[in-house]
């Protein structure tokens, strides 16, 4: 797709459609807003047209066009069952005419001779393409086979394809009905599609399954790397029972459609015991919901394995190594916080240590660490958590999230008193982190005090070891690092072609990291309230690599791409 978007846009230059000045302004908004491609930027823009698109491809390949709206969506059923939609989903095509033994189909790229020459071996007739706008294909897929593309023992074969290798053992809160269930025959299919759907999520690495009824039908994505990836979804008609198996597993009430519920399943997958947080919301066509998969071997790496150079490394044992203070862990939602605390205790646990967290979920349950599940509802707070705590004579404490002022003050007086206390904060970057303490009206002889060090995170995606490939950074890239040809040549720039192994060029996700430990200096920004640029200035100047740095650092080794770097550090300087 990237290829024929390309070929569309030298089309539109050679047409004078767009000029330079026009294609400037749309990589530029393609980067700004993380968009897909240059062309969605167009589009976007107001520059093109889908139906432009499809005219300019149209005078291009000498080919007709077709308008699915015009049309009004009635095309024969017996021309539209003339192709699976299993097979008109892959290749982006719609049957739209026989006539004289000659099957007309829909597709957006004129380009795509293997679609052409397949539909005609399994057809066995003569087929001719008409060029339509992806768009308007894609619509029609999901208007024609969205709800009626076979059995639900069709589509589960289909599954156990590419899962015959896994076994499945699940445990639950609910087991007794969960059991009882499967005594239903007609139960017994949807039981069995929502233990593939779940292991198959497994086994491309998704951290989050999304389950979201749509108008016309029912959408399944994966989230993989980082990255939603919608899968071959069931018949709309499904949608409802695999909803209601995924609540009992979760042992929710089945009857509540009108408000949120949260719960929880434990399964046994390859050998490998998973929790799964699920979350359900009501949304219009029906109940979102929403499955974290929660892989206690990700917790468990050793420091290196989080994607630490040595420099950093040395620095966060250097942190490990302290025997009281406060060290704080920064970054948004979803940027690997928990696992790097989680990392952190695992290196720290040792028999002659009494490690206590109080976490809001407890997400993982570690073996040798004592975990207090806030309970809000009952009373029972990070500051209620936190005091009591205290008097349990620990050496190591972790604080799931400083929320507020009076939280902080305890965790400060933890500090103080001889314990090592970890935590997290929501803001963009370490230095901020100083003064969003400040903000909470926290006083700033006491952060300067206890605070010991402070790290901010996001994760970048690793390149695929098996497809990637050197790159060569263009000029515009080149201005927006703010690096040198001479830095590219001593570089390693690497990006991934995609293959069987990855699918799109990356394999698994790695930290990028600012850290810096307080030293006299900061300490007196710190009394002196400085603003978080002024402190983020000192630590610079003592060694630490902000985050746009370091992942710079790591695409430079061939360990991410340039594309990564500008996704993840967009106004880091």
């Amino acid at each position: 797709m990237v290829g024929q978007d390309d070929f569309i846009i030298d089309l539109m230059l050679a047409r004078g459609l767009i000029n330079e000045d026009i294609l400037n302004q749309a990589k530029e908004k393609q980067h700004d807003e993380s968009l897909e491609s240059v062309l969605e930027a167009l589009q976007q823009m107001k520059v093109v047209r889908d139906s432009d698109i499809t005219q300019l491809l149209a005078a291009e390949y000498g080919m007709d066009t077709y308008d699915f709206e015009s049309a009004k969506q009635n095309i024969p059923e017996e021309v539209i069952n003339l192709i699976p939609g299993k097979i008109a989903k892959r290749y982006e095509v719609v049957p739209i005419s026989l006539s004289s033994g000659t099957l007309r189909i829909a597709m957006a790229d004129p380009a795509d001779i293997e679609s052409l020459d397949v539909i005609r071996h399994l057809m066995k007739m003569d087929v001719e393409g008409v060029i339509a706008s992806r768009k308007q294909i894609h619509r029609a897929l999901d208007f024609y086979y969205g709800s009626e593309d076979g059995t639900v023992d069709q589509f589960l074969s289909d599954m156990t394809e590419v899962t015959t290798d896994i076994t499945i053992g699940t445990t639950s809160d609910v087991t007794t009905e969960v059991d009882s269930q499967s005594d239903d025959d007609d139960a017994a299919p949807i039981i069995r599609f929502v233990s593939l759907m779940i292991i198959e999520a497994f086994r491309t690495r998704s951290s989050d399954i999304h389950l979201e009824p749509m108008e016309k039908r029912f959408r399944i994505r994966y989230r993989i790397d980082g990255v939603l990836n919608e899968v071959e979804s069931p018949p709309k008609y499904m949608q409802n029972k695999i909803l209601s198996r995924v609540k009992l597993m979760a042992g929710m009430d089945l009857s509540e459609h009108r408000i949120p519920q949260d719960g929880r399943i434990r399964i046994t997958a390859m050998g490998r015991e998973l929790d799964l947080r699920v979350s359900d919301i009501p949304i219009t066509h029906g109940e979102s919901i929403v499955m974290r998969i929660l892989d206690k071997s990700g917790v468990m790496l050793g420091i290196s394995e989080l994607g630490f150079l040595e420099d950093d490394q040395e620095i966060i044992y250097k942190i490990l190594n302290f025997p009281d203070g406060i060290f704080l862990v920064t970054g948004p939602t979803g940027s690997g916080k928990t696992t790097s605390l989680y990392s952190f205790l695992h290196t720290l646990n040792q028999p002659t240590r009494k490690i206590i967290t109080a976490e809001d979920p407890v997400e993982y349950e570690l073996s040798g660490i004592n975990q207090v599940q806030i309970a809000s509802d009952i009373g029972l707070t990070f500051v209620t958590a936190l005091r009591a705590m205290l008097r349990q004579a620990p050496n190591i404490i972790m604080v799931g999230e400083i929320r507020d002022s009076e939280t902080g003050e305890i965790a400060i007086n933890a500090a103080l008193t001889g314990h090592l206390v970890f935590s997290t904060l929501h803001t963009n970057d370490a230095p901020s982190a100083i003064t969003r303490l400040i903000d909470m009206k926290i006083k700033p002889f006491l952060i300067a005090s206890s605070l010991r060090a402070v790290m901010a995170q996001r994760l970048v995606r690793r390149l695929c070891k098996q497809c990637k490939a050197p790159y060569e950074l263009s000029e515009i890239e080149m201005e927006q690092l703010e690096i040198t040809p001479e830095y590219v040549k001593k570089s390693n720039f690497m990006k991934g072609a995609g293959c069987t192994e990855c699918k799109k060029g990356y394999k698994g996700r790695m930290g990028i990291y600012e850290i810096f430990i307080l030293d006299e200096s900061i300490e007196e920004l710190i009394y002196g309230r400085a603003d978080a640029s002024v402190i983020g200035r000192r630590a610079r100047e003592l060694g630490m690599h902000t985050l746009r740095q370091d992942a710079l650092r790591k695409a430079a080794m061939g360990i991410t791409t340039i594309q990564e770097v500008m996704r993840l550090t967009v106004g880091a300087n």
